[in-house]
């Protein structure tokens, strides 16, 4: 929704217009008269001529060439005015006259990377119409000409506007960039031509992109990779010239800095891209994750690549995260910088498992800036996991599966964009592409309408007759991943809408975005048909083992293992996942996304390795098959019969009892679950449930102890027997600090492995009013590995 003074802002200046161009400030846009009609399919681009500046002359080229590819009409760049049609005019700076004709547009943008968008009339038959865009600087006009192509109605043949953007616009932040590195950890990147990364860097400038981020020398060398990594180093460095961006690099130190020789090396590297590169703006040490350097070693090693740095590159400067730091040397950071400030250091960067970013903004000196490194590419396991995300998604989709999330990063984004300079986002892949254009859109106006960005991302890229409903189509596709799967009948009314267009638009068959969109349309779809036939089926294999005393255990046993096995026997909507695998290997060829490990070469099982995952189980079968190769062990039929009731109740612990899987939203409803991100964003208040991982994602525990929280705020039970005796029983790892309306209760069973069961005696004081609350105290672990850190998964209260 867009503000109250944005909504009266426009209507204002509808109101006003009484000229053809009149200035609309803070970032907006008014519209032209409905009656203004440009005649844009004889259009001429019109540019100075040697003196125009690189950018401006690929402003040209870029409006030029994007309009011939959607379609089919080629405007001729001239550097003289034509005699009749329309005229697009593009200029930079603060010329007053363009090829011998004066620039009459009052109140030009003049800030940085600003743009002034404005329409002239003929006058009296003999001068064009013209539709000026005016670039406050060498960026402004590409910026200009990117809002021009946001807005244009186009289709085959016919190019034409509605409604011109008229007005005037600058950007909030000065830094607005995505890290693409040219890596094997990367699900897509690492499989691109130096032609993909132009076309990509280009339709990311069109959205207000000027930074560009880049992994030069860290991680290995990819077999999906057309060219050396030093010849792409080099390419991306021209690129960015290209479109005026600035190019960062991210260069971490994954050894022990007091390791002289390792450090001599490194210093090498840096030294040897530096003298390859034409053109370089910043250099980014992540402090750690990876890497786990003292500030005090890391800094004089700073020091050290700022040199080598400033003798090929003069203006370009270091900058510096705290990922990963204790609290000890969080403050020799501050300390030191506080009390050095050296010039060679430009700033601080705010990323994952760093500090909050009010926290640093507050103790960094005022001389130097602030850029977020937000993770916008990780769905679980990560700085920012999608709230409440139902398990299935979790072990399936994973960390990179197409994670389109407009209504969860705008409102990340704007909790935290006044203490920043700006952001470069920490991407993986072209999976995360939506969330890269709502940062961008919002990196430029943080008040943006987040619905109008969709529509002109799907207008841009899909074209005018399906933006409006493709960009619904997105927040649909997000709303996919909000509660409990098995109940979220959106996800097929989703589908429904998704087949609907790619019916209206079979032309976008070859587009590599509409094909992401598609994937998690289907995909989604038919993880949740999977959900609900398997979970069917673990309750059909309880029912099973509950006749184990009339037909016997292992009887029992063999007849729930035949339950389970219907998952294989039963061809589950073969339609949807035929074309899952189509969509995969579409999307293999058109952008490189690298959907298996074994079929397509993702780097890992994590990364976006989804299609590896489709049919990984939704049930506890495979625990339930280990499960039972222990109790044929057994030497009596009581054991195994009183093992298989265990197994059945687990999750129905019988009346009056309660159970929880905490980090499922489905199976937690006694769960507090706290504010929302909006009121909440730093989760102090709001813990979100989260996902282990133990082998390659195919581990065979019960499922309920991969997802977890660490910890919950709360829980409340009521409709409690005041007459009864309760006990906790509780399963996670290490410790579990558990209170009962306020009083820590110590376990009298104290398991502490992963699955090992805690039981805690219920003082009957806590229920006589029929209700109770539970908390956590959060167990004191510095230096402890978030693996190894004490975590729940499942809490049961236990009516005796």
């Amino acid at each position: 929704m867009k503000s109250i003074w944005a909504c009266l802002t426009t209507l204002l200046i509808g109101l006003l217009v009484t000229q053809p161009f009149t200035l609309k400030p803070q970032s907006a846009f008014a519209t032209t008269d409905p009656s203004i009609d440009c005649d844009l399919n004889r259009a001429t681009v019109l540019i100075r001529g040697e003196s125009a500046s690189r950018v401006e002359h690929t402003a040209a080229v870029v409006l030029v060439e994007e309009v011939q590819k959607r379609t089919g009409v080629r405007w001729p760049i001239s550097t003289e005015w034509p005699k009749k049609g329309t005229v697009i005019a593009i200029v930079s700076g603060e010329e007053s006259m363009l090829q011998g004709r004066e620039i009459s547009v009052s109140d030009r943008e003049n800030r940085p990377e600003g743009f002034t968008i404005a329409y002239s009339e003929p006058v009296g038959g003999e001068s064009p119409e013209i539709v000026w865009i005016l670039g406050a600087d060498l960026s402004g006009a590409l910026y200009g000409v990117g809002k021009l192509l946001r807005s244009l109605d186009w289709k085959e043949g016919y190019i034409g506007c509605d409604e011109l953007p008229i007005g005037s616009s600058a950007p909030d932040d000065s830094i607005r960039g995505h890290q693409l590195g040219y890596r094997t950890t990367a699900n897509s990147y690492d499989a691109w031509t130096p032609e993909q990364y132009d076309q990509y860097i280009r339709e990311l400038a069109l959205f207000g992109v000027n930074a560009i981020e880049n992994i030069p020398f860290q991680d290995s060398d990819s077999p999906l990779m057309p060219v050396t990594r030093q010849e792409m180093n080099r390419q991306l460095g021209l690129i960015c010239q290209k479109y005026g961006a600035q190019y960062w690099v991210w260069t971490p130190a994954t050894f022990d800095l007091t390791d002289t020789e390792e450090r001599a090396k490194l210093l090498q590297q840096h030294k040897a891209f530096y003298q390859e590169c034409s053109h370089l703006d910043a250099v980014f040490f992540p402090g750690g994750d990876p890497g786990d350097n003292h500030p005090k070693h890391v800094l004089p090693f700073l020091k050290d690549v700022s040199e080598l740095l400033s003798k090929h590159h003069a203006g370009a400067k270091v900058w510096m995260s705290l990922q990963n730091f204790e609290d000890d040397e969080v403050d020799y950071f501050f300390d030191w910088i506080t009390e050095h400030q050296p010039d060679w250091f430009e700033g601080a960067v705010g990323g994952p498992s760093s500090p909050p970013l009010p926290e640093i903004r507050k103790r960094l000196p005022k001389k130097y800036r602030l850029r977020d490194y937000p993770d916008i590419t990780h769905t679980v396991r990560s700085q920012y996991p999608t709230p409440w995300i139902d398990p299935a998604f979790a072990f399936t989709s994973g960390r990179e599966g197409t994670n389109p999330e407009p209504v969860y990063y705008s409102t990340i984004f704007r909790a935290f964009a006044q203490y920043t300079d700006g952001f470069i986002t920490y991407s993986d892949g072209m999976h995360d592409d939506v969330n890269k254009t709502i940062w961008s859109v919002l990196g430029w106006d943080v008040d943006a309408d987040v619905r109008e960005a969709l529509i002109e991302y799907c207008r841009l890229f899909f074209g005018p007759e399906v933006a409006e409903r493709a960009a619904d189509g997105i927040y649909a596709l997000e709303r996919n991943w909000s509660g409990p799967l098995e109940t979220n009948g959106g996800v097929e009314a989703t589908l429904a809408l998704w087949q609907e267009l790619e019916a209206a638009a079979p032309q976008l068959k070859d587009n590599w975005r509409w094909q992401l969109c598609l994937l998690k349309a289907h995909y989604d779809a038919y993880i949740r048909a999977r959900l609900i036939h398997e979970q069917n089926l673990e309750d059909g294999a309880n029912t099973a083992l509950g006749e184990a005393w009339g037909i016997g255990a292992d009887q029992a046993m063999e007849k729930a293992l035949s339950t389970f096995s219907r998952a294989d026997l039963i061809d589950l909507r073969p339609d949807v996942n035929d074309r899952i695998y189509g969509l995969c290997e579409d999307l293999y060829q058109s952008i490189g996304y690298q959907s298996s490990v074994e079929k397509y070469g993702a780097n890992n099982a994590q990364r976006s390795a989804v299609l590896d995952f489709v049919d990984h189980p939704l049930n506890n079968r495979w625990w339930y098959e280990d499960q039972f190769s222990e109790i044929k062990e057994l030497d009596s039929e009581e054991e195994k019969i009183a093992r298989l009731d265990v197994i059945r109740k687990w999750e129905n612990p019988g009346p009056g009892s309660f159970y929880d899987d905490i980090g499922n939203v489905a199976k937690s409803d006694r769960v507090l679950r706290g504010e929302s991100i909006a009121t909440d964003p730093l989760m102090k208040r709001n813990m979100n449930p989260d996902y282990m991982w133990w082998d390659n994602g195919m581990t065979r525990v019960r499922q309920s102890w991969i997802s977890k929280m660490d910890w919950p705020m709360g829980m409340r039970y009521d409709g409690l027997d005041p007459e009864a005796e309760y006990i906790f029983r509780t399963t996670g790892y290490a410790q579990c600090l558990l209170r009962a309306d306020g009083e820590l209760l110590e376990p009298y069973l104290d398991g502490t492995g992963i699955g090992e069961i805690k039981e805690f005696k219920v003082p009957a004081k806590h229920y006589q009013d029929g209700s109770m609350n539970v908390t956590f105290d959060i167990p004191h672990e510095p230096g402890v590995n978030w693996r190894q850190a004490s975590r729940l998964t499942e809490v049961w209260l236990i009516k005796r």
